[in-house]
């Protein structure tokens, strides 16, 4: 064989070695892509069920037997706090207002919780009221 088969040959040689190296990296970064997406789904789906069951115990918890309050007194908001409760609503003689927030798990309150918290130990809460006649107008 002569020098220019030789050197035919090696270059053939290297470029389906490079080829070949190109379907390897290619099937080990897709199965990484693959085992990242099918790690992050099942977190999402984990977090998911999370936040639902933390929702549902949210609207249960009233009806638990270590609930302090009355159930009939408690009315959900679910947002930005879970509940509003009027100790004595039931018997038409309220004494006060408990804003209410379940938290499952090791959850914190949002930022936003807090902010609500602090207006409420620091006295920003008044009423306000709102008359309307009926037909999209308010006075």
């Amino acid at each position: 064989m002569d020098t220019a088969g030789i050197i035919a040959i090696v270059i053939v040689v290297a470029i389906l070695a490079i080829i070949f190296a190109v379907f390897i990296i290619r099937a080990v970064y897709e199965k990484r892509l693959r085992d990242e997406l099918d790690k992050a789904r099942q977190d999402a789906i984990a977090r998911s069920r999370a936040a639902l069951g933390g929702r549902f115990t949210e609207q249960m918890v009233p009806f638990f037997p270590d609930f302090t309050y009355d159930p009939t007194e408690v009315r959900f908001i679910g947002s930005p706090i879970d509940m509003v409760v009027f100790p004595g609503l039931a018997h038409g003689d309220p004494q006060e207002i408990v804003i209410l927030e379940i938290k499952t798990g090791n959850s914190q309150l949002t930022s936003v919780q807090r902010k609500i918290r602090q207006l409420v130990e620091d006295g920003m809460v008044r009423w306000d009221e709102i008359h309307a006649r009926g037909e999209g107008e308010v006075l």
